[in-house]
């Protein structure tokens, strides 16, 4: 079982990365220049996924697979013995799917606007203001419990923690989010995590 993963240094498909680590499921990696839409090796990454963005997931069979929170929770069940994800159907499941899905709509999209150059101002100031109140939920969360969704790290955490490791460059202050800070350090040092950023080229 062997996975051809295409992702950009340090974005959101780092978190399907560090879940193939935390799996042990072994991945071909494919970098991807986004401006361009090429792969490392010159092919056109539209024939790949016509939407343009990471991650991809290319699977044995030649089919492929995008968007985030579907890619992990694949990767995720197909080593249910790593326990990243509870059993589908199960409330546990959809207590994860639930954060997937916030740290999707409510977390990765305000921070966006931060990144691009010629954003307006005011939208950015917009995202910076959704940002703190959805950081408060998150922090809450991480005050009574060391991940999300209490004491075993799932893929709802990996998808969460690359968002909120993004909040330096961003510019988001996180000093008022005592549980995020120290769910960002502990999560930064599981070696999966390492091997991932490892593996991508990053500090």
């Amino acid at each position: 079982m062997t996975f051809t993963l295409y992702y950009k240094a340090g974005a959101c498909s780092l978190a399907p990365h560090i879940v193939a680590c935390e799996a042990g499921i072994p991945l071909d990696l494919v970098s991807v220049d986004l401006a361009t839409k090429k792969t490392e090796t010159g092919d056109d990454y539209l024939a790949v996924n016509p939407k343009g963005y990471v991650p991809a997931l290319e699977l044995d069979n030649g089919q492929v697979l995008t968007e985030v929170a579907v890619v992990v929770q694949y990767l995720a069940d197909r080593k249910p013995e790593a326990s990243l994800i509870p059993p589908a159907g199960s409330l546990d499941r959809y207590r994860v799917q639930e954060w997937l899905a916030f740290t999707g709509a409510e977390l990765h999209k305000n921070y966006f606007p931060l990144f691009v150059a010629n954003a307006p101002e005011a939208a950015k100031e917009l995202a910076r203001s959704v940002l703190a109140q959805r950081l408060k939920v998150v922090d809450q969360a991480l005050a009574r419990n060391p991940f999300l969704t209490g004491d075993t790290f799932t893929v709802a955490d990996a998808y969460a923690w690359v968002v909120l490791s993004w909040s330096r460059r961003a510019g988001v202050d996180l000093s008022a989010y005592p549980g995020i800070l120290r769910f960002l350090e502990d999560v930064r040092a599981r070696p999966a995590v390492q091997r991932a950023r490892s593996e991508e080229g990053l500090a």
